[in-house]
């Protein structure tokens, strides 16, 4: 406020001044003579003020518009190299996955390779589609519900030929809609009920209930197991990378619940796909 008081008194002495000499060079020093307009010094002093505050507005609306400009760059540059980073990241969870579910699965046919079972070559076939499945489709950033769910069969097929009489599954579906979701989204689940999962009692028992219902995907997971904590898909890096996964592709719009009772693990899945 102090410096704007000195500038609007020393411009206003500055004006006074100019329109003095001015007067003197123009009507050689008769001020009858002047116009009307030239002898009233406050509307020259407001009109000056006026003009140099237009001047300035525009002045800053360049200025504020160069401004936006810059920053929206920025903001778009910003938003850029964040989605090249979930990309990347995605990508790495997803790599991450395919050789711990490849581990598995390899184990199961070299097992039956060495008693030179005759369904090896029917696992070595339903490997190949589920390879498939993860060369061709897994870089796509949505796959059908229904090749999902094909590739689950697939590899809960493998795992009956390898637990043959111990493994008690049921797999229920309640499906309205064929949605899309992203690759290998559910698969990882599937898997590390037979990875960590246990016998009791001879037998190793699953249950999947998978239901979509008003763009609502539910999957619970329920399988036998021991007590012992550390063998718990809990402390594992999988379900780590699929809680990273989820809250990439779903944030705010999933839950996910893991519970051990006793001998039974259960996996809770909520998703709001709208």
């Amino acid at each position: 406020l102090l410096y704007s008081l000195y500038t609007l008194v020393f411009s206003s002495y500055g004006i006074l001044l100019s329109i003095l000499v001015s007067v003197m060079f123009l009507s050689d020093y008769s001020f009858v003579d002047l116009p009307p307009m030239s002898k009233n010094y406050s509307f020259i002093i407001i009109l000056v003020y006026l003009v140099v505050a237009i001047l300035s507005f525009i002045r800053v609306l360049q200025s504020n518009a160069k401004i936006t400009e810059v920053n929206q760059a920025l903001e778009n540059q910003l938003l850029s190299n964040q989605l090249e980073f979930k990309t990347q990241e995605l990508s790495y969870l997803k790599q991450q996955i395919h050789p711990h579910f490849l581990f598995n699965t390899l184990n199961s046919i070299y097992g039956h390779a060495l008693k030179s079972s005759k369904e090896t070559p029917d696992l070595i076939i339903k490997l190949s589609n589920i390879l498939d499945y993860i060369l061709y489709q897994v870089d796509k950033p949505l796959v059908s519900l229904s090749q999902e769910i094909a590739h689950i069969e697939e590899y809960i097929s493998l795992e009956k030929i390898r637990h043959s009489e111990t493994l008690v599954i049921e797999f229920n579906k309640q499906i309205d809609q064929d949605i899309e979701i992203p690759p290998m989204l559910l698969l990882p689940f599937i898997e590390n009920c037979f990875k960590h999962g246990r016998a009791v009692n001879n037998e190793l028992l699953i249950q999947i209930e998978l239901t979509v219902l008003n763009n609502k995907l539910q999957l619970n997971v329920t399988n036998s197991c021991s007590g012992e904590e550390e063998n718990m898909p809990s402390k594992g890096i999988g379900i780590n990378n699929i809680r990273q996964r989820l809250a990439i592709l779903y944030p705010k719009r999933h839950e996910l619940n893991l519970d051990k009772v006793d001998t039974t693990y259960n996996v809770d899945l909520h998703i709001n796909l709208s």
